[in-house]
C-alpha cells in the first residue's frame, strides 16, 4: 500500500524458473507491495510450480503459449479485478532492477499515469550488456516513432512500466496484438489519449537468464513498431481508422 493505494506488481513470465524468485525477492522488500501477480505463458520449466510457492502472489497459468501481449492483457485484468491502484509490470528474468518500484510506484500514484523505466536515461542499456544491434535498433526505432507520434520519450521497447488504474481502464488494450509488440502499440495508445508519460533511469543486466527474443523475430517487432507509429500518424490525420485508436478518443497531445 503506498498513500492508502494499493499496489500489484504483474510479471508475464515464459521459462523464468531460474529468476522469478529472485525478482519476487527485491520487489517485495520494500513493504509497499500489496500483491504479486504471475502469469506464465505456458512454460516448459517449473515457473509454475515456482510462482505457486510465492506468498502474496495469484500464479495463474494459460493452457498453451498465446503470446507475450496476451500474456500482459491477462496481467491487467486480474491486477484490475483484485482491486488495483497502481500496476507495476516488470519481467520476472532480472533485467530490470526491482529497487526502483517504490519510485515507480510513487510517480504512478500522484504525477503520471503512466511511468516507464528507461535504460536509455544514464547509459544503462549498453552498460548493463545490451548487445550493440540491438541498441542501435532501439535508437532508430525510438527516433522514428518520436517523429511520427510527436513525443520525447528516450525508448519505447523497456518491459518495466507503471500505470494508474484509472489509465489501464481507459485504454483499449483487445485491439493489440497478442505478440511482443504489444509493449509499443499500449504506449501509442497512451500518447493516443493525450496522456503525459514520465521516466526514470533504470539499470539493467543482460545476464544468461534474461529472456531475450532472437534476431528473426526481432526484425518482425521492429516493423510492428514502424506501422504502429504509422498507424497512430495517419489515425491523428483522419486518413485511416483503427481500433487501436478510437475516433472518439481525446485529442492526442504530445508528450514530455
Amino acid at each position: 500500500m503506498l498513500r492508502d493505494k494499493r499496489v500489484v506488481v504483474v510479471m508475464p513470465a515464459y521459462n523464468a524458473e531460474k529468476t522469478l524468485r529472485r525478482t519476487y525477492d527485491e520487489v517485495m522488500e520494500h513493504g509497499i507491495v500489496d500483491l504479486v501477480i504471475v502469469v506464465d505463458d505456458a512454460s516448459r520449466d517449473q515457473t509454475m510450480a515456482v510462482a505457486r510457492t510465492l506468498p502474496k502472489t495469484i500464479a495463474h497459468r494459460h493452457p498453451e503459449n498465446r503470446g507475450y501481449g496476451a500474456n500482459q492483457k491477462t496481467c491487467y485484468r486480474l491486477a484490475l479485478e483484485a482491486g488495483a491502484d497502481i500496476v507495476i509490470m516488470i519481467h520476472p528474468d532480472y533485467q530490470y532492477a526491482p529497487k526502483l518500484i517504490p519510485a515507480l510506484a510513487s510517480l504512478a500514484a500522484d504525477v503520471y499515469p503512466c511511468v516507464l523505466a528507461s535504460r536509455i536515461l544514464g547509459g544503462y542499456a549498453l552498460k548493463g550488456g545490451m548487445p550493440l544491434w540491438r541498441y542501435i535498433s532501439n535508437r532508430f526505432l525510438t527516433l522514428i516513432e518520436n517523429l511520427l507520434m510527436r513525443a520525447k520519450l528516450s525508448e519505447y521497447h523497456t518491459g518495466y512500466r507503471a500505470f494508474s488504474r484509472k489509465l489501464l481502464e481507459q485504454l483499449p488494450l483487445e485491439a493489440d496484438s497478442d505478440d511482443f509488440v504489444f509493449d509499443n502499440q499500449m504506449l501509442a495508445q497512451i500518447l493516443w489519449f493525450g496522456h503525459t508519460i514520465g521516466e526514470i533511469s533504470c539499470p539493467t543486466s543482460y545476464e544468461s537468464g534474461s529472456s531475450s527474443i532472437n534476431f528473426g523475430r526481432s526484425v518482425a517487432y521492429g516493423f510492428g513498431c514502424l506501422r504502429t507509429a504509422a498507424t497512430f500518424f495517419l489515425a491523428r490525420l483522419g486518413i485511416i481508422r483503427s481500433p487501436m485508436f478510437p475516433r472518439n478518443s481525446s485529442k492526442p497531445a504530445a508528450t514530455a
